[in-house]
C-alpha cells in the first residue's frame, strides 16, 4: 500500500520526505565554491519551509517552475532554529485535481463561518449610504466568492486560500474593538475602509493552482484596482437606490484604498492624510506584521520539535531576528 501523506507541520527532524507539492520563489545560487544550486520554498496546505538543493545543473534548474508544483525527495534538517528540506531530486509535476486540495494551504478556519462574522459586522454600519455601499458589494456573489477564496498576499502574510477573508475580518474586530476609544472617529468610514482596502486582490492575483499575479495584478495592482471598483460600485449605487452619497465619502474612501501601504516605497500612491485613513493603515499593517511574526516565531505544528536555537533567521520583511519562547511558558 501507499505511505500515507505526511504533511509539512506533521515533519519531524532528519525525515525522509517524498511525493508531490508546490515549489515558489525558485531561484539559481552559487555556493562559495562557485557551484549552482537550488533554494526554494516548499509547500503544501499546512504550511511552508525552505528548501535546498546543493548540487543541480543549470540546465534542469530551467525545467523547475518559480510558482507551480514538482515532485521532489529530499531530507528534513534543522538549521539555524528553523527546519529545512534538502532536496536530492525535483521534477516538474502535475497534480491532478484531487492533489491539489493537499498543496494549496488553506485558512485554519471555515471561510464561510469567517464570512458569517464579518457580514455581521457590516451588519453594524449606520449610514444609509455606507449600508447600500457595502450591500453592493455583498449581492456581487462571483466578486464574493473570489473574496472567500483569495489569500491576502502572494507569500507575505496570511497566503493561503481564505488568507484575504480572515485578514479583512481581524481588521474589522479591531476596528470594532479599537474605535470606541477615539469617539470623534467616524467607524463607519474606517468599517468600510478595512472591508474595501485590498478586495483589489481578487483581480491581482491567481490563486486556482498556484500563488502568483494576473497581468492585471502586474500592470495596475490591487491599491489601484480597488480604488476603480469602488468608483464603479458607488455608480451602481445610485443606479440601483437612487441614493447619492454623501460629497467626500467615495473620495474619502478611495483614499484610504490608496494610503493604507503608509508610503510611496511600500506601494502607496498617497500618504494616509484623514483621521480613518491612517487608522485604517496602522491597523492593516499591525495584522500583517503580528501574523507575519507569530507564523515564523511560534508556528503551529502537529507535533513540536526542538530545532535548536531561541531565534529564527532573519524576517526581511520585519528587518530583524525573532526571539522564539514565549517567556512566560516553561
Amino acid at each position: 500500500m501507499p505511505r500515507p501523506r505526511r504533511y509539512i507541520n506533521q515533519w519531524d527532524a532528519a525525515e525522509f520526505v517524498s511525493g508531490l507539492f508546490c515549489i515558489s520563489n525558485t531561484q539559481l545560487g552559487k555556493t562559495k565554491n562557485d557551484k549552482p544550486f537550488l533554494k526554494c520554498l516548499i509547500r503544501d496546505k499546512t504550511g511552508e519551509v525552505p528548501g535546498r538543493m546543493w548540487s543541480i545543473e543549470p540546465e534542469h534548474f530551467r525545467r523547475l517552475p518559480t510558482e507551480g508544483f514538482v515532485y521532489l525527495e529530499g531530507q528534513t534538517q534543522p538549521y539555524q532554529g528553523e527546519l529545512q528540506l534538502i532536496i536530492s531530486a525535483i521534477d516538474p509535476a502535475e497534480p491532478t485535481p484531487d492533489q491539489i486540495g493537499d498543496l494549496l494551504p488553506v485558512a485554519p478556519r471555515p471561510v464561510d463561518e469567517m464570512f458569517a462574522e464579518l457580514t455581521a459586522l457590516l451588519d453594524t454600519l449606520q449610514h444609509p449610504g455606507m449600508k447600500a455601499l457595502a450591500k453592493v458589494y455583498l449581492d456581487d456573489a462571483p466578486l464574493m466568492a473570489d473574496f472567500k477564496r483569495c489569500p491576502a498576499a502572494k507569500s507575505m502574510h496570511h497566503s493561503y486560500i481564505g488568507g484575504l477573508l480572515e485578514h479583512t475580518l481581524q481588521l474589522l474586530k479591531l476596528a470594532d474593538r479599537i474605535c470606541p476609544l477615539y469617539p470623534k472617529i467616524n467607524r463607519d468610514i474606517v468599517v468600510m475602509g478595512l472591508f474595501l482596502h485590498d478586495l483589489g486582490k481578487t483581480r491581482e492575483l491567481v490563486y486556482d493552482r498556484s500563488f502568483s499575479y494576473t497581468d492585471r495584478g502586474e500592470l495596475v495592482g490591487h491599491i489601484v484596482e480597488g480604488a476603480i471598483m469602488l468608483h464603479d460600485r458607488a455608480q451602481q449605487v445610485m443606479r440601483l437606490t437612487g441614493q447619492r452619497l454623501p460629497k467626500y465619502a467615495v473620495t474619502v474612501l478611495q483614499h484610504i484604498i490608496l494610503s493604507h501601504h503608509t508610503l510611496p516605497e511600500y506601494g502607496a500612491a498617497k500618504i494616509p492624510s484623514t483621521p480613518e485613513a491612517i487608522l485604517v493603515a496602522i491597523l492593516d499593517n499591525l495584522d500583517a506584521k503580528v501574523f507575519i511574526a507569530m507564523a515564523a516565531a511560534r508556528p503551529e505544528r502537529d507535533n513540536p520539535i526542538n530545532l535548536g536555537g531561541n531565534f529564527t533567521e532573519k524576517q526581511w520583511s520585519l528587518d530583524t531576528k525573532l526571539f522564539r519562547p514565549d517567556p512566560l511558558v516553561e
